[in-house]
């Protein structure tokens, strides 16, 4: 089992970013100097109600404190980028990294977002499966010509490609099922979201399994799943550590509109209490691997990539909860064996 930390990089409108970013940093060295496998941070455009760096920038900087972790985009929007910006973005990130970089990719949700963009209904999921078409042949191929509306390659050859051959890997997130079979065709792996209820994710692997079957595709060597947690001496204590950030954090989500993009009948404008059923990791380094436990056994997940601090939180309170799952729930965790939930 590989552990990695999620730097949300997001903090309250009018806080010091300055101060916020050393907080980031202290974090992504907390997790190399206790032997964490990976550091990931993810993207937003005009994030109302939160600041944010963006991912590319950001995750140059990360490489700095990095160590030998495994860098990952935890994801770069395709679908808003003009496929040699993000060939050329993931290629210079790949090098940076030292050929130790992930790229992870996701179609996006907010409205605000696509209309910044030009991305209008109808286009998006093309626009998206164009893009990263695109972006693997311009990797891998030496001369590529392909048009759209946003982009027009005539013969073209990028000069800076991937460190790793033929190119990173690529992790696709997704909360619809159609996300979830498109990534079966496309992705090298499914990009498990923090955001449904273990019971969702585990009726989702099924569909993601059947896809993989239907088109004959492996099953994938690495399953990540990011996952909410909090590690404290109790689950009282981590609720009230974390509780009011976790709760403001979905209420963002709410506004932002990304229940409306899950299956169901799903909703985020309820009470924590209702929220963390199912959801969320919160407690103690034991109550945390019980909780954690339907990740490997139920969804076959071999990569948890963990978020415990939100926007408004103090850093010291990440901190405490990363020392606690480093000491106490990570050797734990490192025993565990994902069930060969994948095979079917």
């Amino acid at each position: 089992m590989k552990i990695g930390i999620f730097l949300t990089g997001q903090h309250p409108p009018g806080s010091d970013i300055i101060a916020e970013l050393e907080g980031q940093y202290a974090m992504a060295r907390l997790a190399r100097d206790r032997g964490w496998d990976a550091v990931a941070t993810g993207q937003h455009y005009l994030s109302d109600g939160v600041r944010q760096l963006q991912l590319v920038p950001f995750l140059a900087r990360l490489a700095a404190e990095a160590g030998e972790m495994t860098g990952i985009a935890g994801v770069l929007l395709a679908t808003l980028h003009n496929p040699v910006e993000v060939a050329e973005c993931i290629a210079s990130l790949d090098a940076i990294w030292r050929g130790n970089f992930v790229c992870g990719v996701g179609l996006g949700y907010r409205e605000v977002e696509f209309d910044a963009f030009g991305v209008a209904k109808g286009q998006r999921v093309r626009r998206f499966e164009q893009c990263l078409e695109t972006v693997k042949r311009l990797w891998t191929e030496d001369e590529v010509s392909f048009e759209n509306e946003v982009c027009k390659l005539a013969k073209v050859t990028m000069t800076c490609r991937p460190v790793q051959k033929p190119h990173p890997p690529i992790w696709m997130a997704a909360n619809s099922d159609a996300a979830v079979r498109r990534a079966a065709r496309l992705g090298d792996s499914l990009f498990i979201n923090p955001h449904a209820t273990m019971a969702e994710i585990t009726r989702q692997m099924a569909l993601y399994r059947a896809e993989l079957a239907r088109l004959g595709r492996p099953a994938p060597a690495v399953l990540p799943y990011l996952r909410e947690i909090y590690c404290a001496k109790s689950r009282q204590a981590a609720l009230e550590l974390a509780g009011p950030y976790l709760a403001e954090k979905y209420r963002t989500y709410a506004a932002w509109g990304q229940d409306q993009v899950m299956p169901g009948q799903e909703s985020f404008r309820q009470s924590l209490d209702r929220l963390l059923q199912d959801r969320f990791i919160l407690g103690s380094p034991e109550e945390c691997y019980e909780q954690l436990r339907p990740c490997w056994e139920q969804a076959g997940a071999n990569f948890l990539i963990f978020r415990t601090h939100w926007s408004g939180m103090p850093v010291a309170s990440a901190l405490a909860s990363m020392r606690l799952i480093s000491d106490e729930l990570i050797p734990a965790l490192r025993r565990a064996t994902p069930a060969k939930v994948m095979r079917g």
